[in-house]
């Protein structure tokens, strides 16, 4: 299997805490799955960050008064990557949207590429990253064992939701990606 582009997802502290509001309870098990990956992919890995907006606009507005302690600069404690990850030199992409898929990591893909997706959360930015990539023509795998929820259930749903897309998107393990 030709590897493509690895976007590790928001492997950031905010949702590595377990003191955090957006704790992803079995982030330690999807960083695990990335661990697993790096080597496959080698520079082939962008590493993208959520990020707040400095001044939130239309429904946005809403969802940051429901979450002020998340409006803070991008240079934050809690935007950071988790240290494993801060430590690796390589391309990291800051976007204020759930869905990371955008022109920049289209260029990093490159015309007919593939888009492997990995980190958390799986029922909301790696969801929504799949699905904008699928729907540009991009063929994206989803390491499922190399992601996370904001819990099991979730973590289960938005798998399915995403295998319906076949073969736009293909769910698959970490097992199958690093064996070639």
């Amino acid at each position: 299997m030709s590897t493509g582009l690895l976007a590790v997802i928001d492997m950031q502290r905010v949702f590595a805490d377990p003191d955090s509001p957006w704790a992803t309870p079995r982030f330690a098990e999807a960083a695990h799955g990335v661990r697993r990956l790096l080597p496959v992919f080698g520079d082939r890995v962008t590493f993208t960050r959520f990020v707040a907006p400095a001044e939130p606009a239309g429904a946005w507005r809403a969802y940051y008064r429901q979450w002020p302690f998340a409006l803070q600069p991008p240079d934050a404690e809690l935007w950071r990557l988790t240290d494993e990850f801060a430590a690796r030199d390589g391309h990291v992409l800051d976007a204020p949207t759930f869905g990371k898929w955008g022109p920049e990591l289209a260029d990093r893909v490159g015309p007919g590429g593939r888009l492997v997706l990995a980190g958390v959360s799986t029922d909301c930015c790696v969801l929504s990253t799949a699905l904008a990539a699928a729907d540009a023509g991009v063929e994206v795998l989803v390491a499922s064992d190399a992601c996370a929820g904001a819990d099991d259930p979730s973590h289960a749903k938005a798998l399915e939701v995403m295998d319906l897309y076949r073969p736009l998107i293909r769910v698959v393990t970490v097992e199958a990606l690093t064996r070639g």
